[in-house]
């Protein structure tokens, strides 16, 4: 699975309707055996591959909703954009077409990208998204996401880390668990 690693990230959208660009600070923390959070100021999404569950905690109401996790389609990674926390698993999804970006260097760190490119339904422009991952710490670096919407960009600077606690990647004290909306 790679070393466990943090990123401290700043995601920013531009709206395709102009005005000025939104930041927001989000940060993320993978444990060794795969376990992924992903922290913004009001949402902490923490994936589980090995239980096939996400916790989603809503910090304003203090509730965690715990998803299961959809089997992905084989080419789409299972990282959630930082900065835009979603449930893992959104059935439906359109399908996915991946292309090879090549290798590249950001910050020092050597990277694989890949673009994958979403065809939304009915005449409706793809969503593209360029996702450059660290090859040694198994996490992305630089991920943006083109949309009709306009664009978001999100960078991490990664930087390995001791093994996190186990009690981040679950439901903390304090919080009650609700069962998820249905759609």
């Amino acid at each position: 699975m790679g070393p466990p690693s943090c990123a401290n990230c700043i995601t920013t959208v531009e709206s395709a309707a102009g005005g000025a660009p939104a930041q927001a600070p989000s940060s993320m923390l993978r444990s060794s055996d795969g376990k992924m959070r992903i922290d913004t100021p009001n949402t902490t999404v923490i994936t589980d591959p090995a239980a096939q569950h996400a916790i989603v905690l809503d910090h304003l109401t203090k509730q965690a909703q715990i998803v299961p996790l959809q089997p992905q389609a084989p080419q789409m990674p299972n990282l959630a954009v930082p900065g835009v926390p979603q449930v893992p698993g959104a059935p439906g999804m359109p399908p996915v077409a991946a292309q090879d970006l090549g290798k590249s260097f950001i910050e020092g760190h050597p990277v694989d990208g890949t673009r994958y490119i979403v065809q939304q339904p009915g005449p409706q422009p793809p969503v593209i998204s360029d996702v450059w991952t660290s090859t040694s710490l198994k996490m992305p670096v630089l991920t943006q996401v083109t949309t009709p919407a306009g664009v978001q960009t999100t960078y991490c600077k990664p930087a390995p880390i001791t093994e996190p606690d186990p009690s981040l990647f679950q439901v903390p004290p304090g919080y009650t668990v609700v069962m998820p909306k249905k759609a």
